[in-house]
């Protein structure tokens, strides 16, 4: 694809979530598709006739089996945060048709204990995690998201 005709493509709505635990720790996975560190936060795109704070709650129990009785969603991003994808992956992902996603960010904290946590539940998207301190989230995801990152830090960061 060239740049014109990825410029054209529209976003993939998705939502993420920021999962704080009690000590301030900032939930990641590490990428089960990457070999190389490429940590992320929970994520995931929005179904038809879901809202976003559903898609949330179920891409975070998907992607790590923490239930909705485990979280509080203590605040939301008021708008959408875009990412562009690579141009080499826009092809690869999604069948191409969309040229990154527009993401609604949802801060939940976690009530639960870690061995409540699962991140084998099928699919499993994550080959390990951990709780990151929130100044050391940025250097450790994907350089293409770190913008994203930064705007969630932003918008969370003092409520952590």
């Amino acid at each position: 694809m060239t740049p014109e005709e990825i410029e054209k493509l529209p976003y993939r709505p998705c939502v993420g979530v920021m999962l704080a635990n009690a000590q301030g720790g900032v939930f990641v996975g590490q990428r089960i598709d990457n070999s190389t560190p490429a940590w992320q936060m929970p994520q995931g795109g929005i179904d038809p006739g879901e809202t976003p704070r559903a898609a949330a709650l179920r891409e975070l129990a998907e992607e790590t089996g923490v239930n909705p009785d485990l979280v509080t969603i203590e605040a939301e991003t008021e708008g959408w945060i875009p990412y562009n994808l690579p141009h080499d992956l826009v092809p690869k992902l999604w069948k191409g048709r969309y040229r990154g996603q527009e993401q609604r960010w949802f801060l939940m904290r976690f009530h639960g204990t870690d061995d409540q946590i699962d991140i084998t539940v099928p699919p499993a998207e994550f080959s390990k995690w951990s709780w990151f301190p929130k100044d050391q989230l940025i250097d450790q995801i994907v350089p293409f998201k770190r913008e994203v990152y930064r705007q969630v830090l932003n918008a969370f960061g003092d409520k952590i």
